[in-house]
């Protein structure tokens, strides 16, 4: 089979396309021929060794995929060869075969296409599970989204306004914002024109965010602080910016404001139930039509050093596709 392979660590321009050889099906688990698989900021990490899960080298970046059943091992019950799934991969997905723990496998409606499926959960569940279990967010509480065009921030945006919430996007882009904005944004910030706390206080009246959900880190971070009201909560989702925020404590404590760190990954091993309980509701939404990825951009397998980059450089609007 074809894949994209990393051979050494380090360079989104090292990685290759390559023969290698079929997965192997185990006996609780299934290969999956690979139709679709999400870019995530966690592929490029993980190009460059700097990712919580560091794989043996040589391996197959991609972690989010949609494809169908084509082997079952014979501890597998449940499943059927040709069976529409979304699986979670930890690595592999950049491929036209996978193997993975049948486990991990939901089901996909076959009316869902393949892009839609492969974008859908981990960027859905993470704005899903950050923002009704640890962030707590009420309804006509004001959240904040800082980077609210990419997939993730997309996603807050959409479910926080479904959950009852005043939205106030804010991102680097006016394209951007308008998608954000036709995702349920109520409000919207473009910080590269404006200074996020000085817009934020304008718009709530001087209050600030109730609830502040920030994948961006670094100066974003930092202004969304300032703009947090009293007995606010702040989420850390990631820092696409590339750095590191500096926290003041004492600022914490003046105004009560309450600091959250948020991986969602954690949940596959230490709270599987939430995850589960998530992707049923989200479905449930998908369904119904109250939520639905936007997809920027699709690539072929081949210029999946491209896709990630896109990510990467922070370029990107919603999600973006590897079709396989």
């Amino acid at each position: 089979m074809k894949a994209i392979v990393v051979n050494k660590l380090g360079s989104l321009e090292d990685i290759k396309l390559q023969e290698v050889n079929d997965p192997i099906c185990l006996k609780d688990g299934v290969v999956i021929d690979v139709k679709a698989c999400a870019v995530n900021f966690a592929d490029s990490l993980m190009v460059e060794g700097i990712y919580q899960v560091k794989p043996d080298l040589p391996f197959s970046p991609g972690l989010e995929i949609c494809g169908r059943i084509s082997c079952i091992g014979e501890d597998v019950k449940g499943w059927s060869v040709g069976d529409k799934v979304q699986a979670l991969t930890n690595w592999g997905g950049y491929a036209e075969k996978v193997t993975c723990p049948a486990k991990v496998l939901i089901k996909v409606p076959n009316e869902m296409p393949e892009t839609h499926a492969a974008a859908f959960v981990i960027a859905y569940s993470t704005a899903h599970v950050a923002l009704a279990v640890r962030g707590r967010l009420q309804k006509d509480e004001w959240l904040l989204v800082t980077g609210a065009g990419g997939g993730v921030g997309l996603t807050a945006v959409e479910i926080g306004k479904l959950m009852g919430a005043k939205v106030i996007a804010a991102a680097s882009t006016d394209e951007k914002l308008a998608i954000a904005k036709s995702k349920g944004a109520d409000y919207v910030i473009n910080y590269e024109k404006e200074n996020l706390t000085d817009a934020l206080k304008k718009i709530t009246g001087g209050r600030g965010a109730d609830l502040v959900f920030d994948p961006v880190g670094g100066d974003i971070f930092e202004q969304a602080f300032r703009g947090t009201a009293p007995e606010g909560r702040i989420m850390i989702i990631g820092f696409a910016g590339g750095r590191l925020p500096d926290i003041k404590a004492n600022y914490l404590l003046v105004k009560n404001i309450e600091l959250i760190g948020f991986y969602w990954g954690i949940y596959k091993n230490y709270k599987n139930e939430i995850l589960k309980q998530s992707a049923k509701t989200l479905f449930k939404w998908y369904a119904e039509g109250k939520i639905s990825p936007h997809i920027g951009a699709v690539y072929d397998l081949k210029d999946t050093a491209k896709a990630i980059s896109l990510l990467k450089e922070r370029k990107s609007i919603g999600k973006i596709i590897v079709k396989i």
